[in-house]
């Protein structure tokens, strides 16, 4: 009986949003890197035999469907971006002096990715229209022009957006450096070359969120400041 009852609330969340339910049927790589395939295959819906067993479900289902709008990207030279605190907080200080934003409070849509080699990808709520969203990119120290992302009435722009304030860039350095450390001590593990955060009922989430060694796999998850959260072995 608990096992159905799970199940159904499971189920219930995932029909909340057809985007997320679909998901549920791709396949993920194991690791937590940022490539989205469009030719997967569907596979067979996943047996739910505990709690843990749903959380995964969901976390894997929101964070297939944090990617849906973000070009795959091709790592370029590595300059240790995800590291360098003055670059990074540069990189926020000039988004904050977009003029369209000048007055305003910016809000960030959905997903916030960094990479080592210095580039940045963030999705903004429109300054004037809140039913509409931005995509921009920072490169070369400047950010893009925006280019409109194009959304679906089934998009609940609302439920996916976190005040900048409440997202310094220079915390993703804390998550790297806590990341890498970690990494250091699982056999076969690699360091990170790009980071992210997903936003879901306004609530903001550090990814990756695991550690892939050759012999083991670990759980790892941050506080919205960048310290550590959790950290412990699956």
């Amino acid at each position: 009986m608990k096992k159905a009852i799970i199940l159904f609330v499971c189920c219930q969340l995932f029909l909340s949003c057809e985007q997320i339910s679909k998901s549920i049927d791709e396949t993920l790589k194991s690791n937590d890197t940022l490539v989205t395939n469009k030719n997967v295959n569907p596979v067979s819906p996943p047996v739910v035999n505990t709690q843990m067993d749903v959380e995964k479900i969901i976390k894997t289902a929101l964070e297939t469907h944090s990617v849906t709008y973000t070009e795959q990207h091709t790592e370029g030279k590595n300059i240790d971006f995800l590291t360098d605190i003055n670059a990074l907080e540069n990189a926020e200080e000039a988004l904050r002096k977009l003029p369209q934003y000048a007055g305003k409070e910016i809000f960030i849509y959905s997903t916030l990715y960094f990479y080592n080699d210095g580039l940045i990808n963030v999705m903004l709520q429109h300054p004037t229209n809140p039913k509409y969203v931005d995509i921009y990119t920072y490169q070369n120290g400047k950010w893009s022009e925006p280019k409109p992302l194009q959304l679906s009435v089934r998009d609940d722009v609302g439920k996916r957006l976190v005040s900048l304030n409440k997202i310094k860039f220079v915390n993703v350095a804390k998550v790297t450096t806590i990341y890498n450390k970690k990494a250091a001590e699982v056999e076969g593990a690699k360091t990170l070359t790009n980071a992210y955060v997903s936003i879901w009922d306004n609530k903001m989430r550090w990814y990756p969120t695991n550690i892939n060694g050759s012999r083991e796999r670990y759980s790892i998850q941050f506080n919205d400041d960048g310290t550590l959260k959790s950290f412990h072995q699956d």
